[in-house]
């Protein structure tokens, strides 16, 4: 299949070549809306070469190209600025290929392999809203990955020790009366999380009833009874204490349980599920290593460190006196073990940005261990997600639950669904499939279409709207195109036999559209951005909607021109399918 971009930039630095003996720094992008043309070229590069002015360089070679090539219909100058005009019969015969493609858009093999880290839970508490973004993005780039032909692994780092998971434990031996899941009929995640939440609430009574007694409140909080048996039940499962190994077992065991339903609901997978409690020693022999080669050095209390205010950082702590690993120790020992166990060629972490820092040391201290590969460590950084009543925090329990909110946007899809008439005729069973791909598709589209780096308001009803830039708006596109080739079928209207003479411009731009599919799948691989790809599926539903909307299809009395058109929805149908799909959202076949 051609690709057209690659096409004209080979047909412009011939000529140029020819013309002036250049052909590098040759600008060409798509002509603005608001000027005749499909393809601009800057011709200011050349302009030493040619040794003219800018209008008559790029007149010059505007003639020569459309001269040379049929596929250039005509061209304009607009200052420095060559407008080329495709030929129609270019785009009809792209549509030909596009129309009769198997997966359209998707890449050949690369032989590269990425592993992808995203959710990162911690079993102290379910899975909320910022988990939602975390997982749909990881989920959403490692799909997009695949279609740019890598091999993908998705793997999720679960935080399953340390002290806040302690605190849940503590918090149920003294207050759970033996509760279970099955005895309160609560899910797992949400079992602990209550008591993570319990364990808040008792420490700052401890903590005030201290203070009331003369201690000031960071005293008190270092010798609250409470987070002390908390630090204790730490030291004890670290001596792997067998009754305290047992009961993190047992209540983990609720969690995964409780996250499992939830993955499922969201709609993501992993490839590889890595525990905290099985890689934490890693690292270890990193530092052994670094220190012999001098890029660490130890303190006087035996910690470990590595200097980097050389490189505009500051000192950092790799092992503590006490020989302990910290976080930093960990991630280089894991990232380490992950390159060399898989033979990567990337690997990106999706992780918020108040951990901007910590991903710039750990690629800075590997560069400096002489792993090379560093350098192919990505941190995918994301923003807050807020509510309009503002900040979610955990040990207040007043976060918003991923389980509660997925239900809840169901819910409220139903509801204007219902209120719309997009549910008429439907059997029960197909209205709770429809709700629930609407309302998930709405809160996904929501979340993805927002550069990652920005902190984002999440509004659920705003997210489900029928209109707008929105999962819904585009789901409904797909469901009216299957609806009108359904009705094509059913009267025995031919959607073959189509020839693509004597297109509409409307008809053109939407097969410029579709042309455009296989480098926006490029681009969003490139730059990990769905937001890329919901935009291109949003332009392209609106695009359609318009056309629809001006341009009878079943009505049309000319087979020929009607066979077309009903080619050309099923195609903006397909590759709307597509990149839905790539964002981890499915589209129903009615509504």
């Amino acid at each position: 299949m051609v690709n057209i971009e690659e096409f004209i930039s080979s047909v412009v630095r011939s000529h140029a070549e020819e013309l002036y003996g250049v052909s590098d720094n040759i600008q060409i992008q798509k002509t603005r809306k608001e000027f005749e043309g499909d393809y601009t070229v800057v011709v200011f590069p050349l302009l030493r070469a040619s040794k003219k002015s800018p209008e008559a360089t790029a007149t010059e070679l505007g003639e020569k190209i459309v001269a040379a090539t049929p596929e250039i219909k005509s061209f304009n100058v607009i200052k420095g600025f060559l407008n080329l005009v495709v030929d129609a019969s270019f785009w009809a015969a792209r549509f030909g290929e596009i129309a009769e493609a198997k997966e359209y858009g998707m890449a050949a093999p690369s032989g590269r392999t990425i592993m992808i880290e995203y959710s990162s839970p911690n079993t102290n508490k379910p899975l909320h809203l910022g988990h939602i973004r975390n997982n749909l993005l990881g989920y959403s780039v490692a799909t997009i990955l695949k279609a740019n032909g890598h091999n993908v692994i998705k793997v999720n780092l679960v935080n399953d020790r340390g002290i806040h998971i302690c605190k849940s434990m503590l918090a149920w031996q003294l207050y759970g009366g033996g509760e279970t899941p099955e005895s309160s009929g609560m899910k797992g995640d949400h079992l602990v999380g209550k008591y993570y939440v319990e364990f808040d609430k008792h420490f700052k009574e401890e903590v005030k009833a201290l203070v009331a007694e003369g201690k000031s409140e960071e005293e008190a909080k270092k010798c609250a009874p409470i987070m002390l048996a908390a630090q204790e039940m730490l030291r004890k499962w670290e001596a792997k204490d067998p009754e305290i190994y047992a009961l993190w077992e047992k209540m983990n065991g609720w969690v995964y349980e409780g996250f499992d339903v939830t993955y499922k609901a969201m709609g993501v997978d992993f490839d590889k599920v890595y525990y905290e409690s099985q890689t934490y020693l890693l690292g270890k022999s990193l530092v052994e290593e670094g220190l012999k080669k001098g890029v660490f050095f130890r303190k006087e209390d035996n910690s470990v460190w590595i200097d980097l205010e050389a490189d505009g950082l500051d000192q950092k702590l790799l092992l503590r006196g006490d020989g302990t690993s910290v976080y930093m120790t960990q991630d280089l020992g894991t990232a380490l073990s992950r390159f060399e166990e898989n033979n990567l060629d990337d690997m990106i972490y999706v992780v918020g940005n108040e951990q901007n820092y910590h991903f710039q040391v750990l690629k800075l201290v590997l560069k400096k261990l002489g792993y090379e590969w560093s350098d192919n460590i990505f941190h995918l950084s994301y923003g807050m997600v807020e509510l309009p009543e503002g900040k979610m925090k955990s040990r207040e329990g007043t976060v918003v639950d991923a389980d509660d909110l997925i239900a809840d946007m169901i819910g409220t899809a139903r509801e204007m669904s219902e209120e719309l008439g997009k549910l008429d005729g439907a059997t029960e069973e197909e209205a709770s499939a429809i709700c629930e791909m609407v309302g998930l598709g709405a809160l996904k589209y929501f979340i993805l279409k927002v550069d990652p780096k920005k902190t984002m308001l999440f509004d659920p009803r705003e997210s489900i709207d029928f209109n707008g830039n929105t999962g819904p708006f585009i789901q409904y596109t797909h469901a009216r195109i299957r609806s009108i080739l359904r009705k094509a079928e059913e009267s025995g209207i031919a959607t073959e036999g189509y020839t693509n003479a004597g297109l509409l411009n409307e008809e053109i731009e939407l097969i410029k559209l579709l042309s455009e599919y296989p480098a926006v799948v490029r681009t969003a691989g490139e730059q990990f951005a769905p937001s890329v790809i919901a935009a291109y599926a949003y332009d392209l539903a609106k695009q359609f909607n318009g056309y629809y909307h001006d341009h009878s299809i079943l009505k049309e009395e000319n087979a020929t021109t009607r066979a077309l058109r009903l080619k050309l929805a099923a195609t903006v149908a397909s590759v709307i399918r597509s990149a839905m799909k790539l964002l981890g959202i499915s589209v129903p076949e009615r509504m």
